[in-house]
């Protein structure tokens, strides 16, 4: 029975946006996360009697037709990139971005990549580096002798050294724009990848058209709203239970089928 192949793919389709909502809610405190949202698609229609097809020689049409789906598929499972709230933490070492944009960072195999997350500090050598040491691009070295580190809306980072009257300034905060953020591929530890969907990115200084503008001493929390996740939590599960109930009586249907066709 066609019925049960159908309604198996709507659990499968379930368990997979269950899935999703719960890594939403599991980064709820993830500095810099992003939303995921499950997207589905209908899958292929037998066609038993196709639509606009003349029903007589007088050249009646038949105005609906006969088409039996098999049941909907996971298409895509989409990055909601919505501007999350700005908390503040006070250290000089935290940046957020108020607006659209990334933060380079440098990985140890030569290679780029790109994140929200603004938590930084600083490496054994004064560079400002991720919380897993990994380097901000283009690689910004504080004086050990730094009394205080003030980084501007557009992220020109300055100290301030002893015996200096005016700050110096040590290097340049870029973020980088991609045609398609969706189409990042992310990595874990709070990392986005380029892909062939994403574009080529495209590095500008924070506060020029388009990028978004640094906020020294605050964080971008996650964007996740648990109340929807919640919600979307419960219609995701009602939805699995009308599944199962399907299944069910779709194989009660067989059975009595079965001892119909033995008592002949």
């Amino acid at each position: 029975m066609r019925a049960l192949s159908i309604a198996a793919t709507g659990m499968l389709a379930q368990q997979t946006n269950v899935e999703v909502i719960a890594n939403n809610l599991a980064n709820m405190n993830t500095t810099g996360f992003k939303q995921q949202r499950a997207e589905f698609e209908d899958l292929l229609y037998q066609n038993v009697q196709q639509p606009g097809t003349q029903s007589s020689d007088s050249g009646t049409v038949i105005p609906a037709g006969i088409q039996l789906g098999a049941g909907v598929r996971t298409s895509a499972v989409y990055r909601i990139n919505s501007q999350g709230d700005l908390a503040t933490t006070s250290n000089p070492y935290d940046v957020a971005i108020q607006g659209p944009g990334f933060f380079r960072i440098q990985m140890p195999d030569g290679t780029d990549a790109y994140t929200r997350a603004g938590n930084f500090a600083l490496s054994p050598e004064g560079q400002i580096v991720t919380q897993d040491g990994n380097v901000v691009a283009p690689g910004i070295a504080v004086p050990q002798n730094t009394l205080s580190l003030t980084i501007n809306s557009q992220g020109q980072v300055q100290a301030s050294l002893p015996g200096q009257t005016a700050p110096q300034t040590l290097g340049q905060l870029e973020l980088v724009r991609f045609p398609n953020e969706a189409g990042l591929q992310a990595v874990g530890k709070n990392l986005l990848i380029e892909t062939q969907a994403s574009g080529s990115p495209q590095s500008g200084v924070p506060g020029s058209p388009g990028y978004g503008t640094i906020q020294q001493g605050f964080l971008e929390t996650s964007n996740v709203n648990p109340v929807e996740e919640i919600t979307s939590l419960i219609t995701a599960q009602r939805a699995y239970e009308m599944n199962s109930k399907v299944i069910t009586a779709a194989d009660n249907m067989m059975q009595e089928t079965a001892q119909l066709g033995g008592g002949a």
